[in-house]
């Protein structure tokens, strides 16, 4: 049995579950994502989200309310009469109207195992923190931020190098695999809830620019792991100065290695740096304005050389 789905989603992370969902067979009557926002150099150009580019070329209505709080909004999602409501990393939030306006409510795709890592950035979280595995949950919406009970999950192993952009891809496909075997078994009266756990709760906020600047005085080991959670966005950097003043330099993988000396400092001529306890080997780097390097490639040009104090 198909359902009528309103889809809720805004980044690359949303379009395979929107993808699949219409592949099963069911009608997506609507679309709602951010608004376009503004692009190119000069920011004149509005560039739509890739749910929104993903629904025009299916032919599926697109909406971008500012808000979901007003009458208007609601009795125009009241509208679409839908069965459900699909939201995969919408960026608004759903308020009590439009919440119980679909017939079998709303379901949120959430990446992360709740209640470990409600909120923002589960993702890049998870990787911080060191976390040994991670997942997507099927979810069923309340007013709370990410507390409603959960239907359906998928677990899968955190690699002690995966980035966050790995973790994302993977659970973007593992993810709109999950939602439509919810769907499916929503569709045969068949998908349960359960309430989450009170014991593990956790936030994942939003990752502030502070978090974004390497601090060498961490062990190895949290170096290493905020290096991984902020690659490929927003990156984590240090500071160096090759004779021009400071230049900022983003680093977008690394792996632990063994060695020690004073926090920040180049080891060697093969990037490994010298932590608060332990050290780690830079692999990938990116110059301002350059594309991301391979660190042998970046030592054939402005070298980092042993000894080098890294700010």
């Amino acid at each position: 049995m198909s359902l009528r789905v309103v889809f809720m989603g805004t980044p690359d992370f949303s379009v395979p579950t929107l993808t699949e969902i219409i592949g099963q067979g069911h009608e997506v009557v609507a679309c709602y994502t951010r608004a376009p926002k503004p692009a190119g150099r000069r920011g004149l150009e509005l560039t739509p989200s890739p749910v929104h580019a993903a629904a025009e070329r299916f032919g599926i209505p697109v909406f971008t309310p500012k808000t979901l709080r007003t009458e208007d909004a609601a009795e125009q999602f009241r509208s679409h009469d839908a069965d459900v409501a699909v939201v995969v990393a919408y960026g608004l939030i759903l308020p009590k109207a439009i919440l119980d306006a679909p017939r079998r409510g709303c379901v949120n795709l959430h990446g992360s195992l709740l209640p470990r890592w409600r909120g923002a950035a589960p993702i890049q979280r998870a990787i911080m923190a060191g976390d040994a595995e991670s997942g997507v949950m099927v979810m069923r919406m309340e007013e709370g931020l990410d507390t409603g009970p959960v239907g359906m999950a998928e677990r899968i192993a955190i690699a002690p190098d995966m980035t966050a952009g790995e973790l994302h891809d993977r659970l973007s496909l593992i993810g709109a695999d999950l939602m439509v075997r919810a769907l499916a078994a929503m569709s045969r009266d068949a998908l349960t809830f359960h309430p989450q756990s009170d014991v593990g709760v956790t936030y994942a906020h939003k990752i502030e620019k502070a978090e974004a600047r390497i601090d060498w005085s961490q062990d190895a080991a949290a170096t290493h792991n905020r290096i991984r959670g902020l690659s490929p966005f927003p990156g984590a950097w240090f500071e160096l100065d090759f004779g021009r003043g400071p230049e900022r330099i983003k680093v977008l993988r690394s792996t632990l290695a063994d060695g020690d000396g004073a926090p920040g400092t180049a080891l060697d001529d093969d990037l490994r740096i010298a932590c608060g306890g332990g050290a780690v080997r830079l692999l990938e780097l990116q110059r301002a304005g350059k594309a991301p390097m391979k660190a042998a490639d970046f030592q054939r040009g402005q070298k980092i050389a042993a000894g080098a104090k890294l700010l």
